[in-house]
C-alpha cells in the first residue's frame, strides 16, 4: 500500500530559520514522516541545488534570489507550478499568493490552505497591499478544496465566503518551557522575575510605540526587555525608540532559540500588544512558559491567553495594567502563571494540533477530485 504523501508550501523551507510558519512546517512535516507519511517540503535557494533529504523530508530546491515581494511571488508560483503535477496533496502555508491555486483546480487537484491572519487589515501596509492580500484571501476561499484557520475568529470570517464545512480550525503549537538558564539575562543585565518582555515585529498594529511609551511613563522600578529588529530609517521605529526611557532595554532580533525560551521563562509578566491577526506564534509561546501575560483586549487574544490574563484597551489601561503587574504579590503572578500553562496545555500542545492536521490532510486523500475550472469553481464538500 502506498504511503500518503503531502507537499508543504508557502515557507522558505526546512530546517526553520524564519518564524512561525517555517517552525509550523518543520513540526509537522518530521511528525507525519514519524507517522509513515511521505513529506515533500519546497525549499527557496539562491542557486542551483540538488534535492535532498533531511530527517526522512524530501527537500525539494527551488530557486527565487532575493528577500523581497517580487522574489517570494516568483518562488511561490514555481513551487504552485511543480506541486501541480505531482502527486503529493499540497499543503500551503499562507494565502499571499493564493492566486496561484488556480493551477490545483485547472488540473482538477486537491488543496488545503491555512489562512494565516486577516492581512489586508495589518497598518503596516499601503492600499495596495492591502488590495492584494484581499484579493488573495478570497481566491485562497475560492480555488482551496479546504481551508485552515488558526483561531475561532477567522473561521468566522471565512464563513462569510465560503461553507462552514470546507474550513477546520486548528491553532499553533508550541513546546512548554518548564526550566530554563538564567545565564543569557545577565547579557542584558536583568534578573529573574525583575523584568516585563514584549516580543514582537515592531509594527503599528503591535502597539510596540503604546508599550514602550506607557512603561517609561509608568515608571514601574523594573525593566522592560523589548525583542524585535529596529531600523534606524524606519520612521515608526524611531518614533519607538525615542518613547524609551532608562528602564526600556531593545535587546534587537535575538534568534536563537534557547535565549528567547530563557527570557520567557524568566520574565514578570510578557505585554502582547498585537491587535490584528488569529492565534499569534508569539502568544502562544508565553502561555508555554508559564508568563503571565498582560494583553491587549481584541477577541484574538482574549481566545488565545483565556480567562486568567490580564487586558487593557487603550494606553491609560496599558499604563495601569503594568504599574499593576510590576508590583503585584508573587502569588498573584503565580496563578497567573499556571493559568497560562493550563491554556496552553488545553489548546495549545503540538500532540493534537498534528492529529488534527493529519485528520484533514487523510480527508482530502480520500475525497474525490477537486472540479476543475472548466466546470464551477466551487469547491467540493
Amino acid at each position: 500500500m502506498d504511503r500518503p504523501a503531502v507537499a508543504i508550501l508557502g515557507t522558505r523551507g526546512v530546517p526553520a530559520a524564519h518564524g512561525g510558519f517555517e517552525t509550523l512546517a518543520e513540526r509537522l512535516a518530521l511528525e507525519l514522516v514519524a507517522r509513515g507519511w511521505r513529506v515533500e517540503v519546497y525549499c527557496q535557494v539562491d542557486r542551483p541545488t540538488a534535492p535532498a533529504t533531511w530527517r526522512g523530508i524530501d527537500l525539494i530546491p527551488v530557486r527565487a534570489s532575493g528577500d523581497g515581494a517580487l522574489a517570494t511571488i516568483v518562488f511561490d508560483w514555481k513551487c504552485t507550478l511543480r506541486a501541480a503535477f505531482r502527486a503529493p496533496l499540497p499543503l500551503v502555508l499562507g494565502y499571499n499568493t493564493a492566486v496561484f491555486s488556480l493551477l490545483y483546480r485547472l488540473t482538477g487537484k486537491r488543496s488545503v490552505m491555512n489562512m494565516d491572519g486577516i492581512e489586508w487589515r495589518r497598518d503596516r501596509w499601503s492600499r495596495g497591499a492591502k488590495a492584494w492580500f484581499w484579493l488573495n484571501e478570497h481566491l485562497g476561499s475560492l480555488f482551496s478544496t479546504h481551508l485552515v484557520a488558526d483561531h475561532p475568529e477567522i473561521a468566522r470570517h471565512l464563513a462569510r465566503v465560503t461553507p462552514e464545512r470546507r474550513i477546520t480550525t486548528i491553532a499553533y503549537g508550541a513546546d512548554p518551557i518548564r526550566d530554563a538558564p538564567v545565564a543569557p539575562l545577565s547579557a542584558l543585565g536583568v534578573a529573574p522575575h525583575r523584568y516585563g518582555l514584549a516580543i514582537a515585529r515592531v509594527v503599528p498594529e503591535n502597539l510596540v510605540l503604546q508599550v514602550v511609551r506607557a512603561w517609561s511613563d509608568v515608571g514601574p522600578g523594573i525593566p522592560l526587555v523589548v525583542l524585535g529588529k529596529l531600523s534606524e530609517i524606519d520612521p515608526y521605529h524611531r518614533a519607538v525608540r525615542a518613547a524609551g526611557g532608562p528602564d526600556v532595554i531593545f535587546a534587537g532580533a535575538i534568534y536563537e532559540a534557547e535565549r528567547v525560551a530563557a527570557l520567557r521563562r524568566h520574565a514578570r509578566f510578557h505585554i502582547h500588544g498585537h491587535t490584528v491577526g488569529g492565534t499569534n506564534p508569539s502568544l502562544v509561546e508565553a502561555l508555554g512558559a508559564g508568563s503571565p501575560i498582560l494583553a491587549h483586549d481584541n477577541p484574538f487574544n482574549r481566545w488565545v491567553a483565556g480567562p486568567d490574563a490580564a487586558y487593557f484597551g487603550d494606553e491609560t489601561e496599558l499604563r495601569h495594567g503594568i504599574a499593576r503587574l510590576a508590583r503585584a504579590p508573587a502569588g498573584h503572578l503565580a496563578a497567573m502563571s499556571e493559568g497560562s500553562r493550563a491554556r496552553h496545555a488545553e489548546a495549545f500542545a503540538w500532540a493534537g494540533i498534528f492529529d488534527a492536521y493529519e485528520r484533514v490532510l487523510r480527508g482530502q486523500l480520500r475525497a474525490r477530485p477537486a472540479r476543475s475550472a472548466a466546470g464551477r469553481l466551487e469547491a467540493a464538500g
